[in-house]
């Protein structure tokens, strides 16, 4: 692993968590769990000592940057990428990449979202190293999630035959499918959910953005000539913005060939929404996940979190979602929480910036 760079994409907002969740504070910088740490906090320690801190880049917004830095104190603030306007996953990975080719030629990424569980750790490091070993041979590598659902949430991979042990080749990704698709999934056993997770070198993820993606390749280019001029800053201010906005997914994955996956099963969330915060909370006897001043009378299977000097009465009711943050109140049914981004929707439509 002495090669590997950890790159940590934290430009989410994260607002199925609304109103929890707002531009400065997102869903990675909060503790949805309750485990003491913020998300993005996690997902790094998780990769210490294996990936040391000097080695863990996370590519972040203007506006977060400094909350980033203050939750991960051991990152060097050189290692904290800000992004002026997010761009999606493909240019955000790519400037990571320049980074990492620079510092190592023979670097590989291990591209990690700052918001997911990971319940099981040594698995999901006896996984990457399956990975990596497969990543630093010239191949795109993806970890893919054993489901144990027809879930219609999250796009899928066919895999195809295998190419050692515990990695398979990728036959196609699939866009997020209606129930009935789901379920075929489920039972024909060579479809996995695609965790946004990727292992490839910077040498190889470089070619394919100049190889599928020329314009996203030629801003790289421009920001990569800046650092020998010490311009990084000033270039990614005026260039950045006007990266292609797409995801690595689409720009690249899509259309590569030589493209691995691993199956994993490590107690993997990617905490999509109120609802999963609830499946993943500590309850009572009759479900709930009350946190703050509370009566709960009659009430089963409701996630409730309010500000410490407010009392909420719970009475009568069932599988609802009930955020006070002060400045406002989420009422949702638990089975809508995926629902709660056109809330964020018709706040912006609103011009309501002061509650986003």
């Amino acid at each position: 692993m002495n090669h590997v760079y950890a790159v940590i994409m934290a430009g989410g907002v994260g607002s199925r968590f609304w109103p929890a969740s707002r531009a400065k504070t997102p869903k990675q910088l909060l503790d949805l769990t309750r485990s003491g740490q913020t998300m993005i906090a996690a997902t790094v320690d998780r990769l210490v000592p294996e990936i040391p801190p000097e080695r863990v880049i996370v590519v972040t917004g203007d506006i977060t940057k400094d909350a980033v830095a203050k939750a991960l104190p051991d990152l060097p603030l050189e290692n904290i990428l800000s992004e002026p306007k997010g761009r999606n996953t493909a240019p955000c990975i790519g400037w990571a990449a320049v980074h990492v080719k620079r510092k190592d030629e023979n670097g590989v990424l291990a591209v990690l979202p700052s918001d997911h569980l990971v319940a099981d750790r040594a698995a999901f490091f006896a996984s990457a190293e399956r990975a990596v070993e497969a990543a630093s041979k010239g191949a795109l590598v993806t970890f893919g999630i054993k489901p144990d659902r027809p879930e219609t949430g999250f796009g899928y991979i066919e895999m195809g035959d295998p190419v050692a042990p515990g990695v398979q080749a990728v036959l196609r990704f699939v866009e997020k499918p209606d129930l009935p698709q789901a379920m075929q999934y489920l039972e024909a056993g060579n479809f996995t959910w695609n965790s946004g997770m990727f292992f490839f070198t910077a040498t190889r993820i470089l070619g394919e953005i100049h190889r599928q993606m020329p314009d996203l390749h030629s801003g790289l280019a421009a920001i990569d000539a800046a650092m020998d001029a010490g311009s990084e800053a000033e270039t990614v201010r005026h260039i950045y913005p006007t990266l292609p906005a797409q995801s690595i997914d689409y720009g690249i994955m899509e259309g590569a060939e030589n493209i691995l996956c691993v199956p994993v099963d490590f107690g993997w969330s990617d905490l999509g929404s109120w609802t999963a915060a609830h499946d993943l909370s500590s309850k009572d006897e009759n479900g709930n996940a009350v946190e703050g001043d509370a009566i709960v009378i009659d009430a089963k299977d409701c996630l409730m979190r309010a500000p410490k000097d407010k009392l909420v009465a719970l009475v009568g009711v069932r599988d609802l979602v009930v955020v006070d943050t002060g400045d406002s109140l989420l009422v949702c049914h638990r089975t809508k929480a995926q629902a709660v981004k056109a809330v964020v929707d018709a706040l912006k439509a609103r011009g309501r910036t002061d509650l986003l």
